[in-house]
């Protein structure tokens, strides 16, 4: 198979050693090519990937071709030991791993090194979600008629609505909505498309906003990105935090509230209220039921949280 050529972005700020480098872009180039990984993930992993390299380089190894289990795991060891956050070491873990069977794939290797390493065991962590109430409050904060309050009111109410990701709701496209039938069509990760609905509400704050808001957003060069800034392109993923933020600090919620909380509070109210576990997978874009399932604790440990709280047998 002929050998990619890597985006001349550089992805990385500090590069691994040259006789790793090679390698290492041939395969964040694949992952943009062939895989169609997110630009956030090739990072991740390029970055994950020179670190690594670094350190086998400093260890007398040659290039990966040269790299044993027992090298690879000791690199591992080395990040616990510098106090790593377990979710780190596992990414790390999993960059190195899908790396390897690249290496495998084009036949720079015959074995794939990583096959015998043991991942660190990741606690399972309940996301956090926004109440009832704290939505109603978000989502009337942008109240006034000017043309931001009708773009953000619009894009909170579809956010909660869809439960999209950051990065799909900021690469909206026009012709990706469909009111009169009340969807959208969205490509999440791997460049998969799924169909999600869009409530009512969302639909009538989206109607509004295309009449009223969106207009005064367009400028010369502006394309057919559905959420737009003052200056007339598509809503940075830093734009779009801040427009959260400022809304959850307008509506006095306490909470920390983040982008991504949306996106948990939309699913967990869904199961709250009834839905099928698939339909939700299905919505969320998640590839596995198991990712999924973890919304299902969420309600009973927000009772048990309750009870332990206010039962006055609980009590101090």
């Amino acid at each position: 198979m002929a050998r990619r050529s890597v985006p001349s972005r550089t992805l990385a700020l500090s590069r691994a050693p040259a006789a790793f480098a090679g390698d290492i872009d041939g395969f964040i180039a694949f992952l943009d090519l062939e895989r169609g990984l997110s630009r956030h993930t090739r990072e991740n992993y390029q970055r994950d990937l020179d670190q690594g390299a670094a350190w086998l380089a400093k260890q007398g190894v040659a290039d990966w071709r040269k790299v044993t289990a027992a090298q690879a795991g000791e690199w591992l060891h080395s990040l616990t030991r510098a106090d790593f956050a377990v979710a780190s070491l596992a990414r790390k873990l999993t960059a190195l791993r899908v790396f390897a069977r690249y290496l495998v794939r084009e036949k720079i290797r015959s074995d794939d090194f990583t096959a015998l390493l043991a991942g660190p065991k990741l606690g399972r962590r309940l996301p956090e979600t926004l109440s009832g109430d704290d939505i109603t409050r978000l989502l009337a904060a942008p109240s006034g008629g000017d043309p931001a309050s009708l773009r953000d009111r619009a894009l909170l109410e579809l956010f909660y609505s869809s439960g999209l990701r950051v990065s799909e709701l900021g690469g909206l496209m026009l012709q990706q909505i469909d009111l009169e039938q009340g969807f959208l069509r969205v490509f999440g990760k791997g460049s998969k498309e799924r169909v999600v609905p869009i409530g009512g509400r969302a639909c009538a704050a989206l109607t509004t906003y295309l009449v009223a808001g969106r207009p005064h957003f367009v400028k010369t060069r502006t394309g057919s990105q559905l959420f737009l800034s003052n200056r007339g392109g598509a809503l940075s993923r830093i734009t779009l935090w801040y427009i959260v933020k400022k809304h959850a600090r307008r509506a006095g919620i306490a909470q920390n509230v983040k982008p991504h909380l949306l996106r948990h509070s939309f699913a967990t109210h869904l199961l709250s209220g009834g839905a099928d576990l698939r339909a939700i997978q299905e919505m969320l874009g998640h590839a596995s039921i198991a990712t999924t399932q973890i919304y299902t604790a969420v309600e009973p440990q927000r009772l048990l949280d309750q009870h332990a709280k206010f039962h006055p047998r609980n009590q101090a």
